[in-house]
């Protein structure tokens, strides 16, 4: 069966999946975008209150730039940092209705496989177009036939738990209406009313946590957020790292975020507990939360609890394809040395493209935000050029494939973040590897603190969906 004809498939229409679907566009090539939520970049929209920590001229796709120019599409100033709000509302919705009938929304991609082969037949697999299944907004269900698949569906969906072991701590479920997985919107009266004058824990130690962090200690500051106090809780030490590349990230707004941080513990809106891992989530008498730590600490009583400690691939409906992903950081297995946080030090990601992004399955690529798995330090520029890369494979332009060119700036850190896991870390005044600051949402506050949440998080020019 011929394949040429068929459509790509796109999952997800996030800044990633858009700009997959204008690369192709722009090759001559059908993108037909499916995406759960009811518009596009509706991931973005949840983290709509939260500041990027990249700029405008960092967070804009070329290919998109240039198919949203006959609309007459006025680019924002490159300069300037976009909220979530602003970026779905200035640059995603914008490109989404440029591409028209070819993004489709409320749509959930519930399987990937090759069209009457299931994962162990070899038998003229190749041959074979993918087949996607499809879940509508009213149940109704059906199959798409594509020629190739571009997973942009991001992490932002799976956050990870409190839990130190990586599974949800005890008791953890059973008080979620205590805890949230989310940089809260203290703007949102509601939400504000949830914290104020309250005493909140947040678990996490990247950027999302910086943000949650600064955001706290503004409400402590406020005259109706009297009383408000964080716990920052660590499962690392203390170290010339902790609070991300400060003054010398090459990203200001990233460094600013950081120092917002710092800025909180230091002028005692929060206090910050260093090697503790959860195992257990209590409520005493008075319905508060009891976290337990794995060596049997236990902290003194907190109201709310915020959960940042970074996001994971939804992998479930590609189980029928075949994936070479690494074990540990579930990406693919060529991109994993390159970003993995136990090993990546000083400098940036090394360039890559769809060599580092295939798999056994030849035709399907997982990128964005999902590509790095559970690595931490994704940018919204390098999505951009994976599905540059990507696009021009497809189109079997394999010179242009080859030829990636991205240099990310640097994150004013070095060593790899899993060092500070063992207890001679929290004595070391080096650095915390590019890993540090997660890819997350950030917001402009105390001193220029910007973030991102890419992933995480949504994370600053993440790309997350």
């Amino acid at each position: 069966m011929s394949t040429e004809q068929l459509p790509v498939v796109v999952i997800g229409a996030g800044p990633a999946g858009l700009a997959a679907a204008a690369h192709l566009v722009d090759r001559g090539i059908e993108p037909l975008v499916l995406e759960a939520g009811p518009a596009a970049g509706a991931a973005v929209r949840e983290w709509a209150h939260v500041r990027l920590f990249s700029p405008w001229g960092e967070v804009v796709d070329p290919a998109a730039e240039k198919l949203l120019a006959p609309t007459g599409w006025t680019r924002p100033d490159p300069a300037a940092y976009p909220s979530g709000g602003d970026w779905a509302d200035l640059y995603l919705r914008p490109l989404a209705d440029a591409l028209g009938d070819r993004v489709r929304c409320r749509v959930r991609v519930t399987g990937v496989s090759r069209a009457g082969r299931d994962r162990i037949v070899d038998a003229d697999r190749e041959r074979q177009p993918y087949v996607v299944h499809v879940t509508h907004a009213d149940g109704r269900e059906e199959r798409v036939l594509a020629r190739a698949v571009i997973d942009a569906s991001g992490t932002w969906a799976t956050p990870g738990p409190a839990g130190g072991s990586g599974l949800p701590a005890l008791g953890e479920k059973a008080a979620a209406d205590r805890i949230t997985y989310r940089v809260p919107d203290l703007k949102d009266p509601a939400v504000r009313a949830r914290y104020a004058g309250r005493r909140t824990a947040v678990v996490g130690s990247g950027a999302s946590a910086f943000t949650a962090l600064a955001y706290l200690a503004d409400l402590a500051k406020s005259e109706d957020g009297k009383g408000t106090h964080g716990v920052w809780i660590l499962r690392r030490g203390i170290s010339g790292s902790t609070f991300g590349g400060g003054e010398a990230d090459q990203l200001p707004a990233r460094g600013a975020l950081g120092l917002a941080a710092k800025a909180a513990v230091d002028e005692g809106h929060a206090d910050a507990v260093t090697g503790f891992r959860t195992d257990a989530v209590e409520r005493d008498a008075d319905g508060r939360l009891v976290l337990v730590g794995e060596d049997g600490r236990r902290l003194d009583p907190v109201d709310e609890v915020i959960v940042l400690t970074g996001f994971r691939p939804d992998l479930s409906f590609l189980s029928e394809i075949r994936l070479g992903l690494d074990e540990r950081l579930q990406a693919p297995v060529a991109l994993a040395p390159l970003i993995d946080p136990n090993q990546h030090s000083c400098g940036t990601v090394y360039p890559h493209g769809h060599r580092e992004l295939s798999h056994p399955e030849q035709g399907v690529y997982l990128v964005g935000m999902k590509s790095y798995g559970r690595a931490p330090t994704f940018l919204a520029m390098t999505g951009y050029e994976q599905v540059r890369s990507v696009a021009a494979a497809i189109a079997g332009d394999l010179d242009a494939a080859d030829r990636v060119e991205l240099t990310l700036p640097e994150t004013g850190v070095c060593g790899g973040a899993g060092l500070f896991d063992t207890p001679e870390a929290g004595q070391a005044d080096g650095g915390g590897c590019c890993a540090a600051p997660e890819p997350a949402l950030v917001q402009l506050a105390a001193p220029a603190a910007a973030g991102a949440a890419a992933g995480e998080a949504p994370a600053g020019g993440c790309c997350g969906t």
